[in-house]
Order: C-alpha cells, then structure tokens, then sequence
C-alpha cells in the first residue's frame, strides 16, 4: 500500500509540474495562432525564416512559460541555506535586525538572457548590418525618384501616429505603434525600446507577422487603388550604376543623416556599413560574414525570443489586441500611400511609372518588391517591375529608419 502512495505522490507532483496544471485558454489559443504561422511558413513559405522561429517561440513559452522567467532573489537563512544543501560561503548576505540573511539568485530562462539582445536595442542594428551587406542600392541610385515612393509609404506612420493618439494611447505608445507600418521589424523593435519597452512584445509579434503577410495584405490594396491600364505599364530600362557611385552613396547617406538625425544614426550607420563591406569588394570575408553567419545567427535569437514575448496571459488583452489591429492600419495606409504617389508620377511623367512600384515604398525588403513583380505580371506577363520596385523597396528601409529617428527625437 505504501508503494501505491509513493506512486500516487510522484504522479500528482508530475501532474502540478505539468502545463496541463498551470496552463490557461490563453495558453492554448496561443498555441493554435503559433500552429497556423507555421503553417504559413513552411506550406506557404512567407518569410519563413521569420515567421518559423517567432511561431515556435510563441508556442514554446506558451508550454514552458519558464522559457522566459527573469531572475530573481530570495533572502535565506543559515538553516534554510544548509537544509537545502547550499554553501554559505557562495552567497552574499544581507543583514536585517540583527539576523543574516544569504542572498539566493535563481538564474532566469534560456530566453530572457537571449532577449536582452531586443531589449537593450543590439540585435536590430546587427540586422540591418546584414540587410545592407546583402542589399544593391543600384535601382534606388540609377532613379532617385523612387526616394519619393519610399518617403510616401511612411506616410501611414504618421497618420497612425495621430489616430492612436486620438484614441487615447500616450504619444510613446501612439510612436511605437505607428513604426509598424513601416513594415520592418528591426526598426519597430528598435523603436520600440526606446519609447515603450513595455510594448515591445505585441508590437515585434505585430511588425514581424505583417512583414510575413505582405503577400496577402497588399494585393487588394494594390488592385483596389489602380486600373487594369495602369498595372499594365512596362517601364524603361534603368541605367547602368558605376561602381564609384555604389561606394560613395552609402558614405554620402549616413554622413547626411547622422547629422540631420542623429537619433537614425545606429540603424542607417549599420546599414550602410554593410552596404560598403559589399560595394568596397576589399573585405570579402567581412561581408560575407555580416550577410550569412551573423545574419543567421542573430535572426534565430531574435526571431525565437521576439514569439516568446507572446505569452496568452500577456497577449491576450484588448489594449494589445488594439495595437495589433492599429499596426495592420499603419501597414495597410503606408501600402496605400506609397500606390498613390506612384499614380501621381505615373500622371506627372505621361504615364512613364506603374503605380504598382509604390507598394514597395515599405520596407519589407524584398518581398514587397516581388509583390509588385507580380501583380503587374498578372496583367501583363511581359512586364518585369522586379528592379524598378527595389528602387523604392530599398529607399523604404531607409525611408523607416528616418522616421524611426524622427520619432525618437521628437518622443523621447
């Protein structure tokens, strides 16, 4: 009988150590939102290699919360110290009326330690390292218009900024919020924690899922906001770009902007300095590097620890329910800004500009430019818009990253 007790204890420990103990509705329709953005990414392949490990980062704290515990302190005395076999000689102490206490550090989860990465703003400049090692700014040199189209698709930034405000979110929120229409996760982050490090969580979910979702969301807005004719226009060749211009363009744009807008200098800095690793073509190994290992490597910490920010208890909320929906406006009026502005160059230069090119304008790079490619090809088979949108697509990081400074400076 006493065996069968002992069995019983071990079974009912088992049970409360268990998530099926601990768990909430919350929990487990997070789970299920994490099943269906994997499926998105392996059967679908958007962004996979966002979208997979943010997924499982969001299943996995909703299974083992612990995953992302912070560390924390308890005061033990000399008996409790010795009776759970710990060595007093390994723990500072604290003395309060007259008794010493031994300070017990319990060591956080594997991914607090690796968030501190988004939380302390490192991870987004180290990407847009990679992003620019591994970005041609040729299209966006070749036809400065596309500057324009870039700038119009973060209008939607600010036009979210003020509706938030309006609804009652304080102006730090109402920032951080709005940046997610720029489509660009690290820039949201980046934003993010330094306005409203307290958002972080459901606004990287949000920016991330949507950069992930550009092949649904922008083409209806795309086809809503221009004519068959219109998404049927060829464009002109662009012009060869030398080499020399290659190199002095990402010298030119940070001195520029790090002048200008100071607070812009870590995410346009970085992103230029991958760019002249490329262009230089003198440090091969470096630029390699910054495209592959460390861009992997980086983009697994931040991906996983970024969807484990979304525990159901936390998630699950009408004000972070909000912020998710808001985001989607900031994304869905910075594609529609950037089409509209393309209708107004293609009016200004007689018809010489698809409109669809200004879709691009956001800084989902490259697939808002394969976006463009495609709808236009959908009317026209003959029709390549491909390099033409990596114009405004690559000015639309840029674009970002400005209006990222932009509200630092102005919020901070």
């Amino acid at each position: 009988m006493e065996i069968f007790n002992q069995l019983w204890e071990i079974i009912l420990h088992l049970y409360r150590d268990s998530g099926l103990a601990s768990l909430g509705w919350q929990n487990y329709v997070m789970i299920g939102i994490s099943f269906i953005l994997m499926f998105l990414a392996i059967k679908k392949q958007y962004e996979p290699l966002l979208l997979l490990p943010i997924a499982f980062g969001m299943m996995l704290v909703n299974i083992f919360p612990g995953i992302m515990g912070n560390p924390s302190t308890q005061l033990m005395t000399l008996e409790q110290l010795q009776a759970a076999n710990l060595d007093p000689a390994s723990y500072t102490t604290t003395i309060f009326n007259d008794v010493t206490y031994y300070n017990v550090t319990e060591n956080g989860g594997l991914f607090y330690y690796l968030y501190q990465g988004v939380h302390l703003g490192i991870f987004p400049p180290l990407i847009f390292l990679g992003i620019g090692a591994m970005t041609d700014f040729g299209p966006l040199i070749s036809n400065p218009k596309s500057f324009i189209l870039g700038a119009a698709a973060q209008i939607g930034i600010f036009i979210t900024f003020i509706g938030a405000t309006l609804l009652g979110f304080l102006p730090k929120e109402a920032g951080s919020i709005a940046i997610i229409g720029g489509a660009d996760g690290p820039t949201a982050i980046f934003v993010t924690s330094k306005l409203s490090p307290e958002l972080l969580g459901p606004i990287a979910v949000a920016a991330y899922s949507y950069m992930a979702l550009v092949p649904i969301i922008q083409p209806p807005i795309m086809r809503l906001l221009t004519t068959k004719k219109e998404r049927s226009i060829v464009m002109e060749q662009l012009r060869p770009v030398s080499k020399v211009e290659k190199i002095i363009f990402p010298i030119v744009v940070v001195v520029l902007v790090a002048i200008l807008l100071p607070d812009a200098a870590p995410l346009v800095g970085m992103l230029m300095l991958g760019n002249l690793f490329k262009e230089s073509g003198v440090v091969d190994r470096i630029a390699k590097t910054a495209q592959n290992e460390l861009m992997n490597i980086v983009t697994i910490f931040l991906g996983t620890t970024v969807g484990a920010t979304a525990s159901g208890t936390l998630f699950l909320t009408p004000k972070t329910l909000g912020i998710i929906a808001l985001g989607l406006i900031a994304f869905c009026l910075g594609t529609a800004c950037g089409v509209l502005f393309g209708k107004i160059m293609c009016w200004a230069t007689h018809g010489k500009v698809n409109p669809l090119i200004g879709s691009a304008g956001v800084s989902a790079v490259p697939m808002a430019a394969r976006i463009s490619q495609k709808v236009g090809q959908e009317e026209n088979p003959g029709n390549f818009l491909l390099m033409h949108a990596m114009g405004p697509n690559v000015a639309g990081v840029i674009g970002s990253a400005v209006a990222a400074g932009v509200l630092i400076s102005v919020l901070k």
